[in-house]
């Protein structure tokens, strides 16, 4: 995994924002100084294939743009179409659940390309140090799937995966959970963490600061239905602008 391939702000921030077309891209990538992933959520293909055609278009229209494919609200069910899309258009970033994240990295290693970033989705459970795991079609289903923090990112470095996505985190109401588990990664020598969920431009920060103050190397928090205008579809430049000027206050 080459890292460097990737641009961080700081060598520490980057972005994941939607991006309804490639010209919309485009401008979210200038705003960000190409500190960004530009998510596709694979749940909006009826196929496959589908999937396939349109990214690889959306390449030629955008061509800096860093795709991250994505499941669509978490859904686990959506990961092995990710996965399979993925290994058509070689993005640079794939979002799994906890139990295909492993799969997902070998079989696009198997397809040559080896500087994908494929993130391993947890889950909060109310309680600092302790993280849900079970978040994969069938285990999801279950209650149980609970592990302590360390426990989940040595079992994650295990199988070859560098980036660990902590959704639902709505916001900043559970920051004592996000710092366990990036103190965790600091910990452990895991070297991304990816806090998704009501993040916005006026928790953005407290978000950010608590995964750096813990040690960890580089974030990427996912801002999503926030920064989409409501009518038209697209992510609001305006909002892109406004966050990335927070977080230039903060690093």
């Amino acid at each position: 995994m080459n890292l460097e391939k990737y641009k961080f702000y700081k060598d520490k921030i980057a972005f994941n924002f939607l991006a309804k077309t490639p010209k919309n891209a485009m401008e979210i990538i200038n705003i960000l100084d190409g500190n960004v992933f530009i998510g596709i959520l694979s749940n909006q293909f009826k196929t496959v294939e589908e999937g396939i055609k349109y990214i690889k278009n959306y390449q030629k229209e955008a061509p800096t743009a860093n795709i991250s494919i994505g499941l669509g609200g978490g859904d686990p069910n959506q990961w092995k179409v990710a996965a399979k899309i993925a290994g058509e258009v070689n993005p640079a970033h794939v979002n799994q659940v906890f139990p295909t994240a492993g799969f997902t990295k070998g079989y696009l290693k198997a397809k040559g390309f080896d500087d994908t970033i494929v993130n391993a989705l947890i889950g909060p459970t109310g309680e600092p140090g302790k993280v849900k795991i079970s978040t994969g079609p069938n285990s999801s289903r279950n209650k149980s799937g609970i592990v302590d923090v360390d426990t989940a990112i040595l079992m994650l470095k295990d199988i070859g995966i560098d980036s660990i996505k902590f959704y639902n985190i709505h916001g900043d109401s559970c920051l004592e959970e996000v710092k366990k588990l990036a103190e965790a990664c600091a910990r452990n020598g895991f070297p991304i963490i990816e806090p998704t969920g009501g993040i916005t431009k006026e928790n953005i920060i407290n978000i950010i600061k608590t995964c750096l103050d813990a040690g960890c190397e580089k974030v990427i928090p996912h801002i999503y239905s926030y920064a989409i205008n409501k009518k038209t579809g697209l992510t609001d430049i305006n909002i892109v602008y406004d966050i990335y000027s927070e977080v230039k206050k903060l690093l």
